[in-house]
């Protein structure tokens, strides 16, 4: 199944990306078959890798097809909003992609995977554990009574089964007195000599009694599969076989199995590592601090000093072991050396501009400061010989009233 989805799945990359690009589409129906019939084929391709997923217990392939799993997902829904945007509607028609890929109606739902609810299992078992303590805690939670329910079906169906009983055994009653008034009757008549029957006759009356009763035992079984269809009566639960039972068994299993290996894969990550690190650590760190003496010599020997260090944000020690000649961090160096000088220069023509700048803002200060000054003393002048002027007119209207 996963060759099978993966084959389908690079054939449908491939139309979807071809090497030369196509004419563009004008045609809006043109372009609706296009993307439903995309559509279609990822999700088949969804359904086949979720089946995958679903069976395989080998953790690194589970990691991978998960992560294929999830792509395809976010393909189908990229595919759906386009076809909304396409139409301006959340249903579409697929009768004509359906015949041409020959799928049936079945085949445009789309599955809910089934890690979706497993995988959070525990997180809501303990969700509800937490919230059923704390509402008993807080006497939310009373103790309920266990009473049988059933529905309106079943309760009548229950009373028509003993109803029919009471009147059968009624019936039952009154048919054994009937024989036994006849058999007593016919005791007392002289006794007639039984007739016999021609074994063809016999045969054929037995095959009418049993074709009577095997036609009306399939009848009923049609009119209940058909009452049950029409949803008129409830599905009777049927007793699992031996084959379903033996493949829940095997599915259990696989579950634990899968846990159990996801498990060990998650603690050999931790102990492969810090194995790695103890065994393989000393030397690797030999390896590449002697790497980086080598690389500190090549450039100077290439450009007559010792290069810097390469910063946290240029990737550090990282970009040391690229593959890089001398000439080529020669170059690097001397651009960066260039970018240094440069923003120097800028910085010095910044502060040079700055400095003209409050020169020019403190001789406009002052040269406002002493338009004030002399506002000022023109207005004391001229206080001083208006007093005068005022001291004559106030000695005139003196006089004058005398």
């Amino acid at each position: 199944m996963w060759v099978q989805a993966h084959g389908a799945l690079e054939d449908l990359l491939v139309n979807e990306h071809p090497p030369t690009a196509p004419r563009p589409l004008k045609d809006r129906l043109q372009v609706f078959q296009v993307l439903a019939t995309f559509y279609l084929k990822y999700l088949q391709i969804f359904r086949s890798l979720e089946a995958v997923y679903d069976q395989i217990v080998h953790p690194q392939k589970r990691h991978m097809v998960r992560h294929v799993l999830d792509g395809v997902m976010g393909r189908i829904l990229e595919l759906k909003n386009e076809m909304v945007e396409l139409e301006f509607s959340e249903f579409h028609y697929f009768d004509d992609v359906l015949q041409d890929l020959k799928l049936t109606p079945e085949d445009l739902e789309v599955p809910i995977p089934q890690y979706f609810v497993r995988e959070r299992m525990h997180v809501l078992q303990d969700r509800e554990k937490m919230l059923a303590h704390v509402m008993a805690k807080g006497g939310h939670i009373e103790q309920e009574v266990s009473v049988q329910t059933m529905c309106l079906e079943e309760a009548v169906r229950v009373l028509q089964v003993c109803e029919r009983a009471r009147q059968g055994r009624l019936r039952h009653r009154f048919m054994k007195e009937i024989r036994q008034a006849e058999e007593e009757g016919s005791q007392a008549k002289s006794q007639t000599p039984i007739s016999t029957l021609d074994p063809d006759q016999a045969a054929t009356r037995i095959q009418k009694v049993w074709r009577g009763y095997s036609q009306r035992k399939r009848t009923r079984r049609e009119r209940l599969e058909e009452m049950v269809f029409l949803g008129m009566v409830e599905q009777q639960q049927q007793r699992p076989s031996v084959a379903q039972l033996k493949a829940q068994q095997v599915e259990t299993t696989r579950r634990l199995v899968q846990e159990e290996n996801e498990a060990e894969y998650q603690r050999a990550l931790v102990s492969i590592k810090e194995s790695v690190r103890a065994v393989d650590g000393p030397d690797l760190r030999e390896t590449l601090q002697e790497q980086i003496r080598q690389w500190l010599i090549e450039c100077r020997d290439a450009t007559g000093k010792f290069p810097d260090f390469p910063n946290a944000e240029d990737g550090g020690s990282t970009a040391i072991f690229a593959q890089k000649t001398p000439d080529q961090v020669a170059a690097e160096l001397a651009a960066k050396e260039e970018e240094k000088e440069k923003k120097r220069k800028d910085n010095i023509n910044k502060d040079k501009k700055g400095g003209k700048d409050r020169k020019d803002q403190k001789k406009d200060k002052k040269g406002k400061s002493k338009q004030k000054k002399g506002g000022k003393e023109d207005g004391e002048v001229g206080s001083d010989k208006a007093w005068p002027i005022v001291a004559h007119v106030i000695k005139q209207t003196r006089l004058g009233g005398q």
